[in-house]
């Protein structure tokens, strides 16, 4: 029975991640080296400049997020290595291959690729919020994006749990990159609006705005004034405000951001990340 179980968890994990063929149910003809090269073909790896500029932090008005170059598929020696490594470490095992297909907007493929990085970097099959600011700080080595990957995790975090499945990761990930224009609007309306009461305030938006002031850090070119992230919120409400009422609803948030051409022209950017 022990042996059957192990067998069908190793069988579910490699679904996912492709390392067998669904078809005949024995590894791909392909060898490691070739598999681990198409992947990192298929998911792009980068990291911002060290010096990044001010207009940089207008792209994070909408969203910013993406896989940690230590996300990149990567593949064990052996197959008995791999078997014993996977069957200790994957303690959350993810819905089925077809399932999270039909829930999301990414293809077969394109699930095994994220799958891969993700148990890569979290074998556990979740990842908490400490080690989800540890992953993110990797593209943000010059600032402090502690406060940042907290409110993000915060997002993705939909259960409340105090983890982030691969389940959590893809359909939050699915609304970012594939989602409608309202769908990503409405996304990061939810990751400002901190205290979920359905509107942002200007102390909701001042936290984030200094959130990512620090992610960007100090070196950043023109150097940012210590006032930015105030004047930052001042005319984001400017804008968004429409009745004045010192709060900035889900409708006023969508309207402004849709007539707004920078916003609309940095959220294209998640258009080809995958």
């Amino acid at each position: 029975m022990k042996a059957k179980n192990r067998d069908q968890s190793l069988s579910d994990s490699r679904e996912l991640d492709g390392s067998y063929d669904q078809l005949t149910g024995e590894p791909p003809s392909q060898s490691k080296k070739t598999i681990k090269q198409r992947f990192l073909k298929l998911l792009p790896c980068c990291k911002p400049s060290a010096a990044p500029s001010i207009s940089q932090s207008k792209c994070y008005l909408t969203l910013s997020t993406s896989l940690p170059p230590s996300m990149c598929p990567a593949s064990l020696d052996t197959d008995s290595v791999e078997d014993d490594f996977e069957l200790s470490t994957v303690c959350h095992r993810p819905e089925s291959m077809d399932k999270l297909q039909e829930q999301t907007k990414f293809t077969k493929k394109e699930l095994q690729v994220l799958y891969r990085g993700f148990k890569n970097e979290c074998p556990s099959g979740v990842v908490n919020e400490e080690n989800f600011k540890t992953i993110y700080s990797q593209f943000f080595p010059q600032g402090d994006s502690s406060m940042y990957a907290h409110f993000l995790f915060e997002a993705f975090d939909t259960n409340k749990n105090g983890s982030v499945s691969f389940e959590d990761f893809v359909f939050g990930l699915s609304i970012i990159l594939r989602g409608t224009i309202n769908d990503r609007l409405n996304w990061a309306f939810n990751l400002y609006d901190l205290n979920k009461d359905g509107c942002i305030t200007k102390e909701e938006m001042l936290d984030i705005m200094k959130s990512i002031y620090d992610m960007m850090g100090k070196y950043t070119y023109p150097t940012m004034q210590d006032d930015a992230p105030r004047e930052h919120v001042e005319s984001f409400f400017q804008k968004m405000d429409r009745n004045k009422d010192g709060v900035v609803t889900v409708e006023e948030f969508i309207e402004s951001c849709k007539k707004d051409e920078n916003i609309m022209q940095s959220m294209q950017l998640f258009d080809n990340v995958i």
